[in-house]
């Protein structure tokens, strides 16, 4: 029944981590930096740095204005004001898919999929399948001195329940509450969770963030060990010693992600990024749980490509003891509107701490190009003499997201990636 057990825990791991997710995030009283009540703006006011904690491969060329919903009562109507930038708002189920994108001004009534009612005249039905729904509004920022333009498109973004925004009142949002055990690391919290309370957490989640149709099958498997909703965890199929055949799951579970996941790589370059279905995964569960263990909220496709790169020209793994060129020919194909960056990240995939906070280098940079146009961009852990075209990256390992927002899929076809070579210490000053 072990491999029921794995089945499951693949399965069920994003609807756990969504949750686990949420309830730190709105573990507080009221809206503070990097955390509201549910129902309320998590309005980022600077960009994510090394002690940023709570979603891997955090994104930082963009300010984030975050809801957690509890659909469970009635709509939330989304009021998304005219902006001079990109700025989308993706709204995630509680299995991690994308039930929509939002690139235009407007209301939204965030909503329930089996909720009935009427919406006034002007506001857009956005249908999520559960009670648990995140939306993700990333507004791109060009430098610090921007930021006083993004707060102002933060403050004209209105957030209230549908019976509040139909009678016109002024809306309080409620106070949220405030837990100790609850301020955690999300993706920690869950990966530590023993086999019971793992899978009784899924039970109890599934029964207001309901399965999808096309699960019937997989329900029907792990129900033989009482895993679905609302049902009681069957602890008698967990045999042998419990605790270390659940360790030993998890880390080969992980490996066997890995692998899955190479049926979705694409290749762009030495690059490789995650292609169709992510962000929208349907019954490939596998390919969602890598994606919310490797990056918990990754767009669909024809909104960003996520190219990641682990080793230089000559295969070897990357690592902060040595010193590389990034080498550009060209900078990503975008379409109008989009814009790109590189951003460095340690084997833990968190952001790597360094003396000028510099975590990325992207469109709004102000590189220096070479004579004949290309760019290059030292990597290493020193600072060279001129920091202008410098990304740190640290001691230790490290490897490279490219992100590309609304990326020219047919320019990207014939388009050089930039590669990375290693250079010598002594030319990097």
């Amino acid at each position: 029944m072990w491999e029921t057990v794995e089945d499951a825990y693949v399965y069920a791991f994003p609807l756990v981590l969504m949750d686990a997710t949420e309830t730190s995030a709105t573990n507080t009283e009221e809206a503070v930096t990097g955390k509201a009540p549910v129902n309320q703006f998590i309005h980022s006011v600077a960009l994510a740095n090394a002690q940023f904690r709570n979603v891997v491969t955090p994104n930082v060329d963009t300010i984030y204005s975050q809801v957690w919903y509890d659909l469970s009562e009635e709509p939330m109507v989304y009021e998304l004001p005219e902006t001079d930038r990109f700025c989308k708002v993706q709204v995630l189920d509680g299995w991690t898919n994308t039930a929509a994108v939002l690139d235009k001004a407007g209301a939204y009534a965030i909503t329930l999929s089996t909720w009935e009612g009427e919406l006034p005249e002007g506001v857009t039905r956005i249908d999520v399948p559960t009670s648990m729904a995140w939306s993700i509004t990333r507004i791109v920022l060009s430098g610090e001195e921007d930021l006083p333009n993004v707060y102002a498109i933060q403050e004209k973004m209105k957030l209230m329940p549908l019976s509040d925004y139909i009678s016109g009142d002024t809306y309080e949002p409620p106070r949220g509450s405030y837990s100790e055990e609850n301020d955690y690391i999300p993706v920690d919290k869950v990966l530590s969770m023993d086999p019971i309370t793992f899978f009784n957490k899924a039970n109890e989640l599934m029964v207001k963030n309901p399965p999808a149709a096309a699960d019937k099958e997989m329900l029907e498997k792990i129900a033989a060990v009482n895993i679905g909703p609302g049902m009681e965890f069957d602890t008698s199929v967990l045999t042998g010693d419990v605790a270390e055949n659940w360790k030993t799951m998890l880390t080969e579970v992980r490996l066997k992600l890995i692998k899955e996941g190479q049926k979705f790589s694409k290749k762009l370059g030495q690059w490789d990024y995650f292609g169709e279905p992510i962000g929208d995964f349907n019954t490939e569960y596998a390919y969602r749980a890598l994606v919310a263990l490797a990056g918990l909220g990754a767009n669909t496709v024809e909104v960003a490509l996520y190219p990641k790169i682990e080793q230089d020209a000559d295969g070897n793994t990357l690592t902060g003891e040595k010193s590389y060129i990034l080498h550009f020919e060209s900078y990503p194909q975008v379409l109008e509107g989009g814009f790109w960056s590189v951003t460095a990240y340690g084997d833990d995939d968190f952001l790597i701490d360094n003396p000028i906070d510099r975590y990325c280098i992207n469109d709004r940079s102000g590189l220096q190009a070479n004579d004949d146009g290309s760019v290059d961009i030292i990597l290493s852990e020193d600072a060279p003499k001129d920091t202008t075209n410098w990304l740190p990256v640290g001691a230790g390992g490290f490897h490279l997201f490219m992100r590309i927002y609304t990326p020219d899929m047919d320019a990207l076809e014939t388009w050089m990636a930039p590669t990375i070579t290693e250079i010598y210490p002594s030319n990097v000053n």
